[in-house]
Order: structure tokens, then sequence, then C-alpha cells
């Protein structure tokens, strides 16, 4: 941990050792300083975007701003730590700054237009893509033009948006898992299940992706668990939905079957099954 100190120490001693040589002035030997600390600090920018608690990155970046306010990295860093905190609308207004900057570039004005979406203003995120220019094709801006078609129902740009996002990225699980859930919602319930089983096997621990599987299949009566990867907890849990899709369907004794295989599953008491049991068999009773 101490090495970059010893490196840091070793470049301003030569920067001094070559000023008495050459007899270079106090500012030159002041500019190989500034070159050290910008390189510090690109660093420390980097480390401080991913620290654990965000609300820290975001006090480092306000304290960075208020020395240095046009300092478009900078800039970027507080908006980017201020979504990851969930402070959205301040998150908003930070971007909105980073994109009115001269040195903005579309990538800027994607992470706009993603901060919109999570503030809930698509028609304006909309407005912010639709001013970029087509040739910047990036996995994100594809993700956010996906999911606005969606809101829209424009089905057709939906399915090649997520089509042209999967082929941009080597972790494609949750666009699978949207694009599922997209199918899912039209009523494609086959054509979501197969998303949902691609999304699984590129990322096993994406609980999401099977409990949405689950649903595809129990809207088509299909009520058997499928062979997929899941712990003895997820099993249970996804019991339950399957349970529950089944009541749904108007199968009300397969889902009670279920939910009590849930509750027998789960390796402590299952509160939400055994409360959805509970109810169900109280209603059948009156």
């Amino acid at each position: 941990m101490r090495h970059p100190i010893v490196v840091t120490l070793a470049v301003a001693g030569f920067a001094a050792l070559s000023a008495c040589e050459k007899g270079i002035d106090k500012d030159a030997v002041d500019r190989e300083f500034q070159g050290v600390n910008v390189i510090d600090e690109t660093n420390l920018n980097e480390v401080m975007l991913t620290v654990g608690d965000p609300n820290e990155s975001v006090a480092y970046f306000q304290r960075a701003l208020s020395e240095n306010n046009d300092r478009i990295d900078l800039m970027r860093g507080l908006a980017l730590s201020l979504v990851k905190a969930k402070r959205i609308t301040e998150g908003k207004v930070a971007w909105a700054k980073v994109v009115a900057h001269e040195e903005a570039t579309n990538d800027d004005r994607v992470q706009l237009a993603d901060v919109l979406i999570r503030a809930n203003e698509w028609d304006q995120a909309e407005k912010v893509l639709d001013a970029i220019p087509p040739t910047h094709e990036t996995f994100k801006r594809y993700r956010l033009e996906a999911m606005i078609a969606d809101g829209n129902k424009e089905w057709k740009k939906a399915d090649s948006f997520y089509e042209v996002a999967v082929g941009l990225t080597t972790t494609p699980a949750n666009v699978l898992n949207n694009w599922g859930y997209s199918k899912l919602t039209r009523g494609d319930y086959s054509e979501a299940e197969r998303l949902f089983f691609d999304a699984i096997q590129r990322d096993r621990n994406l609980f999401t992706a099977k409990n949405n599987l689950i649903l595809a299949r129990g809207a088509q009566g299909n009520y058997t668990m499928p062979v997929i990867p899941m712990t003895q907890i997820e099993r249970a849990e996804l019991l339950h939905s399957l349970g529950l899709a089944a009541i749904k369907r108007g199968d009300v004794e397969i889902g009670k079957g279920l939910l009590r295989e849930a509750i027998d599953t789960h390796p402590q008491h299952f509160e939400a099954a055994a409360r959805s049991l509970k109810a169900l068999e109280a209603t059948v009773t009156n």
C-alpha cells in the first residue's frame, strides 16, 4: 500500500534534481508536481466512484467541484455518485449540467436520458435520445431505447432494440430478463419463457429471471418446476409464486398444493406462503 507514495517521491525527487542540474526555474518544477498530482487525483476519482457508501462519493465530488467548478470529469463524478446514491432529483440536475458543458459527449446525453427514466420522465428521456445521432451505437443507448419503445407499446421497435443491446454486451442477462418481461406483458408467454431461460443461463444468480420464468410457465398452465439452478430457499419462493399463478388461473386446488409444498420446502418458517394459504382456505371455507 506504500508503493504509490514511493513512486511519487521518486518522481518528485527526479524533478528537483533535474531543476538543480539544468537551472530550471521553480515554476517548471511546480509543473512536474502538478503532473503527478493530476495522475493521483484521477485514480482517486475512480476509487471514489466505487466506494461502499455513495454519499461519501457525493461529498467528495462536491468538495472537489467547489474548487474547480468547470471540470467536467468532476461534474460527471458527482452526477454518477448522486444516481448511485438514489438521489435521482439531484442526479437529474447534475447530468443536465454535464450535458450543458462544452465538452459534453453523447455518452453524457445517454446518462441524462437514463436518469430521466429513473425520474419517470419518459417523454423527456425520449427527446434526449432522439437528439443523439444514430451513429452513436452503445449498449446503454439501445437498452434505454428498448425500454422507451416498450413504454410506447411499439413492440417491433422494442424487439429490435433489445436484440441489438444483447449483441453489444458480454453480460446480457438483465437485458434478456427485461426483454422477457416485455414479452410476458404482451401475453407472448412461450417466447418470454425462452428469454428467461436464456437470462438464467447467462447469470445463474439472477433470481428475478427465475421468478419471471415461473410466472410465464404458470400463465400457460404449466405448474412443474423448471430444471434451473436454485437454492432451497429459492425453490420455496418459486413454488410460492407458482402457487399464486395457479390460483390466478382458477386452478385453486393445484395452487393450494403448491403453497403447502413451498411451506414444507423452506428451511425456516415461510410466513408469506403460510399467510397466502391461510387466506385462501378461509375464503374457500366462507
